[in-house]
C-alpha cells in the first residue's frame, strides 16, 4: 500500500519533534477549556448565548466530526487539554522528563480487566443518556468538562501514563474507532530495527522524552491490528527513538479496516453504540416526535427513564444482536471455519464507514444551522451584554439550509458504498462471497433509515 512519510520535510519534522509547538497548542486548548468551564458556570443559562455551548458543541464539534476525525484521525488527542494537569503531576515536569531515573515516580498499571475500551463504551453511553441537557445547558456542560479533567488527573496520580485517555475517555473512544478510516498514521519504518533494539526507548522513555503515554510499543503497530485506534499521535516516540525509525505517513483512507486487520469485541460494540446513537440523536433532535424530544430533555422523570431504557436497549442489544443474527445467516449461506464471534467482529468493522458518515450527516444538520451563533458569543462569551469584537449584534443566520439534505444523502450514500465495499473484501478474503448479501442488506436498511430521518 502506497504511503508517504511527511517527516521527509524538515519543517514538519521540526514541528513534531520539538516540544514547544505542541505545548503551545495544548496550552491554548487548555485555556479555551478552562474558559468554557468558567462561562458555563457564571455565564448566561441561555445556551446559544453562552461560550460553553457554542464553542464546545457547535464550533469544536464541527471541527472534530467534519475535519479532524475523517482526515486527521486522532490528532485532536495530540492537543487535547484534558490529560495535561494530571500528566504534569505524574511526570513532575511540563516539558522534558526528569533526567535522574531514580527520582521518577512509579505508578500502577491499569487493571488488566479494563485494558480495553469497554469503560469508554459505558462512559459514552452515559453521556448519550444525558446529551439533551449537556448540549443545551451551559452549567451542565461546564461540570461535565470539569469532571473529566478531575477524573483524568486523579487517575494520573495512581495509574501510569494516560490511563484516562486510553481506557475511559468517552470522546477518545469514538475518535480512536473512526481514526482507522483516516489517511494519517504513525508507524515504524523498519520492524527489524525495533527487534534488534533492546532498550525499547520509544516505549520505556529516555533522557530525550517520556515512554509512550498511550502505553503502546510502536514496533508492534503492524498490519493485522487496528493500530490507529490506540495511538494518540502525541509524537513522543519521535523524540525517543534512537534510530529515527518512526514515520508519520499519509496513506489511503480506511487502511486499518482491511480484512487482515482484526477488531475486538469491545471495538465492535463501540461501532454499534456509535451507529445506534447517531440514529437516536437524529430521531430526537431532527425528527417530528415532540414526545420523544421532551422525554430526552426531562431528565429524572418517568418519560426520561423510558427514553433511557429505549436508548440502552437499541444501542447495546437490538442493533448488535440483529447484526449477530445477520452474520449467522451469512455463515449458513456460505459456511466457513470462523466462530460466530469471529464472524460478528469481522463484519462489524464494515460498519465503520457508514457510522462515520452518519455522524457527519447528523453534524451537518445542526452545525450549519447554528454556526452563526459563534460570532456574537465571541464578543459576549458570558451573555453579559459585552461587545468585545463588535460582533455581538450579528443575527442568527442558518447557512446552506437548502443544500444540507442533499449533502446528507450524498455522505450517507458514500458511507453505504464504502461499507459495502469493505463487506465484500472481508467475504472474499474468507472465500465466502455469498456472505456479502445479508450483511449488505443490514447496511442498506440502516442507510435508508438514516436518510428517512434526515430528509423526510
Amino acid at each position: 500500500m502506497l504511503k508517504y512519510n511527511l517527516l521527509q520535510h524538515t519543517w514538519i519534522k521540526t514541528l513534531t519533534t520539538n516540544r514547544w509547538p505542541l505545548l503551545i497548542a495544548r496550552a491554548v486548548a487548555l485555556g479555551g477549556f478552562v474558559f468554557a468551564i468558567l462561562a458555563g458556570i457564571i455565564g448566561t443559562p441561555v445556551g446559544n448565548h453562552n461560550f460553553a455551548i457554542v464553542a464546545v458543541w457547535i464550533a469544536w464539534w464541527a471541527a472534530l466530526m467534519l475535519v479532524i476525525v475523517p482526515f486527521l484521525g486522532r490528532s485532536w488527542c495530540a492537543v487535547c487539554p484534558i490529560p495535561m494537569p494530571g500528566e504534569w503531576l505524574q511526570n513532575g515536569a511540563v516539558l522534558g522528563p526528569i533526567q535522574d531515573k531514580n527520582k521518577r515516580k512509579k505508578f500502577r498499571r491499569f487493571p488488566k480487566i479494563f485494558r480495553n475500551i469497554w469503560l469508554q463504551n459505558v462512559a459514552f453511553t452515559l453521556l448519550a443518556l444525558f446529551s439533551a441537557v449537556i448540549l443545551t445547558r451551559p452549567s451542565v456542560t461546564a461540570w461535565v468538562l470539569l469532571g473529566m479533567i478531575l477524573i483524568a488527573a486523579g487517575l494520573s496520580l495512581v495509574y501510569e501514563r494516560r490511563a484516562f485517555c486510553r481506557h475511559l475517555c468517552p470522546v477518545g473512544g469514538f475518535i480512536g474507532l473512526y481514526s482507522q478510516l483516516a489517511p494519517v498514521e504513525l508507524r515504524v519504518i523498519d520492524t527489524q530495527v525495533c527487534k534488534a533494539h533492546t532498550e525499547k526507548s520509544c516505549y520505556q522513555g529516555s533522557e530525550n522524552g517520556f515512554g509512550c503515554p498511550w502505553n503502546i510499543y510502536p514496533g508492534g503497530m503492524i498490519s493485522g491490528k487496528s493500530v490507529n485506534t490506540n495511538c494518540g499521535l502525541c509524537m513522543e516516540c519521535l523524540r525517543t527513538c534512537d534510530y529515527d525509525n518512526i514515520a508519520l505517513n499519509l496513506r489511503a483512507f480506511g487502511a486499518d479496516i482491511q480484512p487482515q486487520n482484526k477488531i475486538k469485541l469491545d471495538e465492535a460494540y463501540k461501532a454499534f453504540i456509535m451507529l445506534g446513537s447517531a440514529l437516536v440523536y437524529s430521531a430526537v433532535m431532527l425528527g417530528p416526535w415532540g414526545s420523544l424530544k421532551n422525554a430526552a430533555y426531562q431528565v429524572g422523570t418517568l418519560p426520561w427513564f423510558g427514553y433511557a431504557v429505549a436508548l440502552l436497549a437499541f444501542t447495546w442489544v437490538l442493533l448488535p444482536v440483529s447484526f449477530y443474527l445477520i452474520t449467522q445467516i451469512a455463515n449458513r449461506l456460505n459456511p466457513t471455519s470462523q466462530s460466530p464471534r469471529q464472524n460478528f467482529e469481522a463484519y462489524a468493522s464494515a460498519l465503520l464507514p457508514l457510522g462515520l458518515a452518519a455522524w457527519v450527516a447528523f453534524s451537518f444538520s445542526f452545525v450549519f444551522a447554528n454556526i452563526s451563533y459563534l460570532w456574537p458569543v465571541l464578543s459576549d462569551p458570558f451573555g453579559w451584554g459585552w461587545n468585545l469584537f463588535q460582533t455581538a449584534g450579528v443575527a442568527w443566520t442558518p447557512i446552506f439550509s437548502s443544500q444540507v439534505p442533499a449533502l446528507q444523502v450524498l455522505v450517507l450514500i458514500g458511507g453505504l458504498i464504502w461499507s459495502g465495499n469493505t463487506t465484500q473484501k472481508i467475504a472474499i478474503d474468507r472465500n465466502a462471497s455469498r456472505q456479502t448479501w445479508p450483511v449488505m442488506a443490514f447496511i442498506f436498511a440502516v442507510t435508508l433509515l438514516l436518510i428517512w430521518l434526515f430528509v423526510a
